[in-house]
């Protein structure tokens, strides 16, 4: 199964995205805290070059907190400037406006010494579909003024926020790029929510992710279904949660479709317990 998803808007949204790096001071980078490899899209990095720019691994409330401690030291140790933040309920926003502000500070004091007036720190916010950005702009900014919603692609076009008199946010439409070559990180951003649901085989990514939690995480996984044990066969573990959570149809058979769907809300809402599916320890196995 190949997965690739590049909507059109994605497009004009890189050259929007270079439109306006030039008038960006710092660049706030988001990922998704449970998969930080897969959520990054190469694209930005070059589009950023040497600009000061902060990752933020956003969603850190559902990631592993071990896996997350791992990967924070592994983007120290490459030299970013890194925050685990959680844009919903508000953990590590003020760190990030505090760096923003420290990121730009050398730029701004150069206006300053040649005379020119003061202006606040011009920030813009990338990443890829769904990773929190609309949010996190809200909650910065503490009122809706940037759509949100639980799937991708719901930033469209450009939006500036004014946040108090330091900052101005720059949002941008999520971008992933054109070819998902990897298929394991396609799968994962299926699951987390990246990828539009009706663009990928629900069995397959539903078969991989079971397959993952069971390696993982099967104690949170037999907790969660009230599983005495789990098959090594995932689409046998996916029947028994069907069975039950009384996913069941005429001939008392599982429903898949409605399992499927249910364990995938339960992954994305944490309900499962705090998960991470990309590892720092890929990076040198080759796995992505």
């Amino acid at each position: 199964m190949i997965i690739n998803w590049f909507p059109g808007h994605m497009a004009k949204a890189r050259r929007l995205i270079e439109d306006n790096l030039k008038v960006i001071d710092v660049v706030i980078e988001l990922v998704d805290a449970r998969i930080p490899l897969s959520s990054t899209n190469p694209m930005i990095a070059k589009l950023i070059g040497q600009k000061p720019s902060i990752v933020v691994l956003n969603k850190s409330d559902l990631a592993d907190p071990e896996c997350l401690k791992e990967w924070m030291a592994w983007y120290k140790q490459q030299g970013r400037l890194v925050i685990a933040m959680d844009s919903k309920g508000g953990k590590g926003v003020k760190q990030l406006t505090a760096l923003a502000q420290q990121l730009a500070k050398p730029k701004l004091d150069h206006w300053k010494a040649r005379g020119l007036k003061t202006r606040s720190v011009r920030t813009m916010i990338l990443g890829i579909p769904n990773v929190g950005k609309s949010t996190l702009i809200n909650k910065l900014s503490h009122r809706n003024v940037a759509k949100t919603a639980d799937k991708p692609g719901e930033t469209k076009g450009k939006q500036w926020v004014r946040i108090g008199n330091q900052l101005d946010l720059l949002d941008t439409p999520g971008v992933l790029w054109p070819k998902l070559e990897d298929q394991v990180s396609a799968y994962r951003l299926a699951a987390t929510g990246a990828i539009s649901d009706t663009v990928f085989d629900m069995e397959t990514v539903m078969t991989q992710l079971i397959t993952e939690l069971s390696r993982w995480y099967p104690q949170a996984l037999m907790t969660r279904y009230k599983l005495t044990e789990l098959s090594d066969d995932p689409l046998v573990t996916i029947d028994m949660i069907g069975h039950k959570r009384g996913c069941i149809v005429a001939g008392g058979v599982v429903d898949l479709e409605k399992t499927y769907k249910l364990i995938l809300k339960e992954f994305r809402e944490g309900k499962i317990g705090p998960i991470s599916l990309d590892r720092v320890a890929e990076m040198t196995e080759g796995a992505i």
